[in-house]
Parts: structure tokens; C-alpha cells; sequence
């Protein structure tokens, strides 16, 4: 999956907790999840998008998925706002 939509994105949420309370408040429409972080740190973000029908995508680094939100850090979730 390409970083790019995350690079033009007008309005993002950066981290789990963030972005796991804006997707039960209905204000995110896609996820963006780095899948070199370990399995029981993002459970929680994947379920929450599963329960609110908001749209997954995996991304291999969260080094570049931070990059992408012009962060020197990596970012292990990303949201996108409605």
C-alpha cells in the first residue's frame, strides 16, 4: 500500500489511543496500520475499526508511515477524518 494518501491527506489523527477514540466517535473513514509493530499494541485499533466499519489498510513500515505525516517518528496507526 502506497503512503501517498496519507501524504495528501487534509486532516489526520496520529497514534492508537487517538485514532481508536475518533473511529467510536464516527469521525474516521480509513486506518492506516503499520505492520512492524507488535500484535498487541494494534489489536486494539484494528478491532475498533472492525466494530465501525472503518476501512484497513496496512502499511509494511511505521517509520515511512510517519514519514508520510511529516513526523521524524515513526507512527504505529494513522487515521484519516471524515
Amino acid at each position: 500500500m502506497s503512503y501517498e494518501k496519507v501524504k495528501q491527506a487534509k486532516k489526520t489523527i496520529i497514534g492508537i489511543k487517538q485514532s481508536v477514540k475518533a473511529m467510536k466517535k464516527g469521525l474516521v473513514k480509513e486506518v492506516y496500520i503499520a505492520l512492524d509493530v507488535e500484535e498487541r499494541i494494534i489489536d486494539l485499533a484494528r478491532s475498533t475499526a472492525q466494530d465501525n466499519n472503518v476501512l484497513i489498510h496496512y502499511v509494511k513500515s511505521k517509520i515511512d508511515l510517519g514519514k508520510a505525516c511529516g513526523l521524524h517518528l515513526g507512527a504505529s496507526v494513522v487515521a484519516l477524518i471524515v
